[in-house]
């Protein structure tokens, strides 16, 4: 059995768990780049029987999977993955199953932008280290008001946290009830104009979908507050990057903390990284040791129950 380990950026996928009994049944070979050519990918995957992804690196289409015709696992990280097709890989009798996926570090990245954004660390910083001193006066967490853009697992501890900074909380989605945020002790916005006028940090926990994509673009950018700040760590593609950068540059919104984008790695002559009054952050939200470690665990107990013929947990389209 021969078994690739897809997209493990920093080489750590190894050291996190025990692959010894999944090595004496085959061999592993790690991929450490992304490849984003479909032809390069079929020549890289063809001789595997497993592939072990990491979230959403490296997209499987149906295109791609009916190409492959060793392969009969897929473990991908988290439970579930939008960039697999599972009725093609299923109908090709191939098995798609995942992890489980703590659901802490990316609410605590989330903060971490907010506080970079509100106190000007990564500025404070750049001007200690060329010999200068203040040069910029802080935003209080504690009294402002955060929006909140989806108020599903990892917007209910955001949403905990906030509270803990003292904080005002609101928070909108489209199908968000007034009862799930009594539950919370958040105030419901009526609409996402409403939150978006209203708060001063605004942060967006939802998934992408055809109804999320572009849902803040320039109508939403001149509804905040010129000293308001915007953080994403939900999908890129959620937020309009024009317009995020052009409203950067006129000043309609104070500035944004982006841990994730587009195009993944993101492109080193990519126009955001140029852009003043961004935080960024190379999709960190959940590149943490706890995570690594029920990520790349839970895929060994995997492929281990998947070769026994024992129960897994079996993505379906």
């Amino acid at each position: 059995m021969r078994i690739a380990i897809l997209d493990d950026y920093q080489n750590l996928a190894l050291q996190s768990a025990d692959w010894s009994p999944v090595q004496t049944h085959g061999d592993i070979t790690v991929f450490n780049d992304t490849l984003v050519d479909e032809a390069a990918l079929v020549e890289r995957l063809t001789p595997f029987d497993v592939l072990c992804v990491m979230r959403e690196r490296t997209p499987l289409p149906a295109s791609l999977l009916s190409q492959l015709a060793n392969l009969k696992l897929i473990v991908t990280t988290g439970k579930r993955n939008d960039a697999i097709d599972v009725a093609c890989a299923n109908a090709r009798g191939i098995t798609v199953c995942g992890t489980n996926s703590p659901a802490t570090a990316t609410p605590e990245l989330t903060f971490a932008l907010i506080l970079g954004l509100a106190r000007g660390i990564v500025p404070e910083n750049t001007s200690m280290r060329n010999g200068g001193w203040q040069i910029g006066l802080g935003q209080d967490l504690a009294g402002s008001t955060l929006g909140i853009i989806g108020l599903g697992r990892l917007g209910a501890k955001v949403a905990t946290i906030a509270k803990a900074f003292g904080m005002r909380v609101t928070a909108w989605s489209t199908n968000l009830t007034k009862e799930r945020c009594a539950e919370l002790g958040v105030e419901h916005m009526p609409t996402k104009d409403a939150l978006l006028a209203d708060a001063d940090f605004v942060t967006i926990h939802q998934r992408l979908s055809d109804r999320t994509v572009g849902m803040i673009s320039t109508h939403e950018f001149k509804q905040m507050k010129n000293s308001a700040f915007l953080i994403n760590t939900s999908r890129g593609p959620i937020v309009d990057d024009a317009a995020l950068i052009d409203a950067v540059n006129h000043g309609e919104i104070a500035g944004a903390g982006l841990d994730v984008y587009d195009h993944e790695p993101l492109p080193a002559t990519h126009p955001l990284r140029l852009c003043d009054g961004l935080l960024l952050t190379p999709h960190l939200g959940y590149v943490t040791r706890k995570t690594w470690d029920v990520f790349y665990g839970e895929t060994v107990e995997a492929i281990l129950a998947w070769q026994k013929g024992e129960p897994i947990r079996v993505i379906t389209p």
